[in-house]
């Protein structure tokens, strides 16, 4: 088999891990009742397996097993959160909150809902991709409905103070959804706690399958109201209708069980990975660091460097080491990252950026090995730029 390069990708996705795998694999096979069949046992088997992968997510947040509704990912969540309070509260009000620095699945539903009449307010953040909190407490009005802020940056990996952020919107009695998709399975996450309403998950970040996530739906103190976006049969308390998909939502709560069982010390194995790499890159000159260094995932990477071309950069790096500039989701735009230039980035250093994401298989030999060939990639790049 041919070498492939070091995957550092895993912002953009991870690897389904062996053991989630072997626990799908009944539900592909021998259970394979729709979950809506009530009259059989095939249908039965997987009602059950349902529910119990309900509970592990649950609980995995701090919230009620009801208050979890299956989705296609994360994307979908956000697009039900978004959408469904804008038109469950319009009566209320037409105002939203959110972050320049979110992802486009929340920022592309918040410009869908302007077209709308909705007005919606993109807050900046400080140079350290970090929200100001005094900010978003005085931009919050008596029309506001929603704040929408992500817990964890999904390019620069910087953690926003959601509890304080969650506790803001309570006292302003504004629904608070964050895009967790980042997060869980990294940080100690609790709805509870942090006074989340609505909370949007996704299983392939957390060596789960691609196409499942999930939407925490607060019920009480205070009960959320939702309109549904997709109707039929109205499954999923009808906020999500749809034949369930059994395997990958067994699958996503063993992800998740994996996950919190290794929170602690795959942090710390994954921080002590992410330091190393840029002790070494931060050697070289002209070398920036996007985002806090303190308050981001222990995975997380993100530099941006003087000098070369970025997508040279890219082109040279992809023989050896799997990586991006920025989000997955828009690797085909042309456009310089937005959250690169929220930070406040020229489109050209914003363009000469590299994402490094560190992730459960990943070894110190390959971290090493990553350093090395992109020390030397950026200083012939450097050298043959100079000496045009």
């Amino acid at each position: 088999m041919v070498d492939r390069p070091i995957y550092l990708d895993g912002h953009a996705t991870t690897k389904v891990d062996s053991r989630v795998i072997s626990a799908m694999m009944p539900y592909l096979d021998n259970y394979y009742g729709n979950p809506s069949s009530n009259a059989h046992v095939y249908g039965w088997e997987t009602q059950a397996a349902i529910k119990q992968a309900r509970e592990v997510i649950a609980n995995a947040i701090n919230a009620e097993e009801t208050e979890i509704i299956f989705t296609s990912g994360a994307t979908e969540a956000n697009n039900l959160a978004i959408k469904g309070v804008a038109e469950a509260y319009f009566s209320k009000g037409k105002h939203i909150i959110t972050c320049q620095t979110e992802h486009r699945a929340v920022i592309e539903p918040c410009e869908y809902l302007e077209t709308l009449g909705f007005e919606v307010t993109f807050l900046p953040v400080k140079q350290n991709g970090l929200l100001d909190l005094s900010l978003l407490e005085k931009t919050i009005r008596p029309d506001t409905i929603l704040v929408s802020i992500m817990t964890a940056n999904n390019e620069i990996g910087v953690i926003q103070d959601i509890e304080k952020i969650g506790s803001i919107c309570k006292a302003k009695e504004v629904v608070c959804h964050t895009d967790a998709a980042q997060a869980l399975g990294k940080i100690p996450l609790d709805v509870q706690k942090m006074n989340i309403d609505l909370m949007s998950l996704t299983a392939h970040k957390i060596y789960g399958m691609k196409g499942v996530g999930a939407l925490y739906v607060r019920r009480k103190n205070p009960r959320v109201k939702l309109a549904s976006q997709i109707q039929g049969g109205g499954q999923e308390r009808g906020f999500r209708s749809g034949t369930l998909c059994t395997p990958q939502i067994v699958a996503f709560a063993q992800a998740v069980k994996l996950a919190l069982t290794q929170l602690e010390t795959e942090n710390q194995r994954q921080k002590q990975l992410r330091d190393y790499l840029w002790q070494r890159l931060s050697e070289l000159s002209r070398i920036y660091l996007n985002g806090d260094f303190h308050q981001r995932l222990a995975g997380n990477l993100n530099i941006s460097i003087e000098g070369v071309n970025g997508a040279a950069l890219l082109l040279a790096l992809q023989s050896k080491v799997a990586l991006s500039s920025g989000s997955a989701c828009s690797s085909t735009s042309t456009k310089p990252s937005h959250v690169l230039k929220a930070l406040g980035h020229s489109d050209s250093l914003a363009r000469a950026s590299l994402r490094f994401g560190i992730g459960r298989f990943n070894t110190q030999e390959e971290i090493e090995e990553v350093a090395d060939f992109t020390i030397k990639t950026i200083n012939s790049l450097r050298l043959a730029t100079s000496s045009c």
